[in-house]
């Protein structure tokens, strides 16, 4: 298959790289929309379905990383037909866009993957703060069960381990 110019491998190119990126942006997307739902499930209490979500977190992680490697492969070769250096960063080959529509519409694609990013972060940061919470109470919980004097173990006894006095702080 031949070119017929140099300046229509840079376009076939940079329509890919495009099109790459529309792809892992509707990927990352998807990844927001699974960790929203993780949240949304934490808030409410439903543990028994954050296995499932983390699950569909961890798949569509797979699919922004492959995503991600494919961009960075078209990436190169943009970057190396623009003169640049193959491991440029994107907001390089941008900076380096032949005159016409490309260095907008590279910059928009950034300009969002970065939002995106920013508030699968946050979101991410809260999902394990509520998870850390939830693994704490589970143990805390657990650890005072065999302190109920109302439990009895299988001779009939209590299963007390300490049947001493419990202080609650009550100025929490």
């Amino acid at each position: 298959m031949g070119h017929n110019s140099f300046g229509e491998i840079k376009i076939m190119g940079t329509n890919e790289l495009s099109a790459l990126l529309w792809k892992e942006r509707e990927l990352l997307e998807l990844l927001h929309f699974k960790l929203e739902e993780q949240h949304l499930l934490l808030v409410a209490g439903k543990s028994q379905w954050i296995q499932l979500a983390t699950r569909e977190i961890e798949n569509v992680l797979e699919k922004v990383n492959a995503a991600g490697l494919n961009r960075a492969v078209e990436a190169a070769r943009v970057a190396l037909s623009w003169g640049l250096d193959a491991a440029a960063p994107l907001s390089e080959i941008i900076k380096a866009a032949p005159e016409g529509p490309w260095n907008e519409i590279l910059g928009a694609h950034l300009a969002a993957l970065r939002n995106t990013g920013s508030e699968i972060g946050q979101l991410r940061d809260a999902n394990e703060q509520y998870l850390r919470a939830a693994h704490r109470s589970t143990q805390e919980t657990l650890a005072t069960l065999g302190d109920d004097p109302s439990l009895y173990g299988p001779a009939g006894a209590t299963a007390s381990r300490n049947a001493g006095a419990h202080i609650i702080d009550t100025n929490l």
